[in-house]
């Protein structure tokens, strides 16, 4: 005996796909609701975020760093700078908000790499960047200063964030990395109101030494760019092997390359016409060779002598 079963197969029942454009308001609502309040969310915070940021914050930060002494240029850096936080924040404040945490954090992720491999790529870039703001910061020098650094000299012309432009005095132009100036010793001889000048004299062991004093002091009191206070003075410092070396001090106001080249040269030409004129000798070292030369001869040239003859 046989048994036939048969098996009812039920239809396949598919869930037709919802209509992508919806054909009312409640449709809308219903299918895009959700993200049109995220986006709403997101514009209104990133909205009062960067309001808040701009207008209280970034003025805060520029009053702060005005009254601690930094000069226009870091300001004027300081406000772009502010100004594209301000916009960071306000994003990321806008994405926590809307509910898109997870995009904040991939972003996180990637600006942390993004910027260590900047650092490592611009670690120059950055070094003078840094020293370029501590030197409008603490001002060791000024645009228009005569400095000099690792035997080098010349004025300032312009002062950057990244590099420093100085003018020789050969009327040259040289573009001094800002880490170069920071880094080493800068020596600004313009700093003061008043710059001392030293210059030595040599007159001979048989002159009168008190004679050649009044005579460097009595030129440099004559000389209108050499101050008379403080009053110029003479010492004695060296015994040298020709000469006996008086040191003159004297003090120039306001000065600047150009003076400080001028007045040394006319008082140094002053002082030596003077003494030529008081005939107080100024020796210059010279050597004089005495002796006699010995020769030898040998026994092959002694020789070679006695066949000629």
């Amino acid at each position: 005996m046989s048994v036939l079963s048969s098996v009812a197969v039920a239809p396949l029942q598919t869930t037709p796909n919802p209509d992508p454009w919806p054909d009312s308001v409640n449709e809308l609502l219903a299918q895009y609701g959700g993200l049109v309040g995220k986006a709403i969310a997101f514009v209104v915070a990133f909205f009062v975020v960067w309001t808040l940021a701009r207008l209280v914050l970034v003025p805060i930060a520029k009053r702060l760093l005005k009254g601690a002494g930094y000069d226009e240029t870091v300001l004027s850096l300081a406000d772009s700078l502010l100004g594209a936080l301000a916009v960071v924040l306000a994003i990321a404040i806008a994405f926590t908000v809307a509910g898109f945490g997870q995009v904040i954090a991939a972003f996180a992720t990637l600006a942390g790499a993004l910027a260590l491999a900047l650092g490592f790529a611009a670690q120059d870039l950055l070094s003078n960047f840094v020293a370029g703001v501590f030197i409008l910061k603490d001002k060791p020098f000024e645009v228009g200063d005569w400095i000099e650094w690792n035997d080098m000299s010349g004025r300032v012309e312009d002062i950057d964030l990244r590099v420093s432009r100085v003018k020789t005095f050969d009327n040259e132009r040289i573009t001094v990395p800002n880490s170069e100036l920071a880094n080493n010793a800068v020596k600004n001889p313009v700093a003061y109101d008043k710059l001392r000048q030293k210059f030595v004299f040599g007159i001979g062991y048989d002159d009168d030494i008190e004679h050649a004093r009044s005579v460097i002091v009595d030129e440099a009191e004559t000389n209108p760019g050499i101050l008379d206070d403080p009053a110029p003075d003479v010492r004695v410092t060296e015994l040298a092997d020709s000469y006996v070396g008086l040191q003159s001090r004297f003090w120039i106001a306001n000065p600047s390359r150009s003076d400080f080249t001028r007045i040394r040269s006319d008082f140094v030409q002053s002082v030596k016409e003077r003494l030529d004129a008081e005939t107080i000798d100024m020796p210059y070292p010279y050597r004089q060779l005495t002796g006699a030369v010995e020769t030898t001869v040998t026994d092959s040239e002694s020789r070679s002598t006695a066949t000629d003859d």
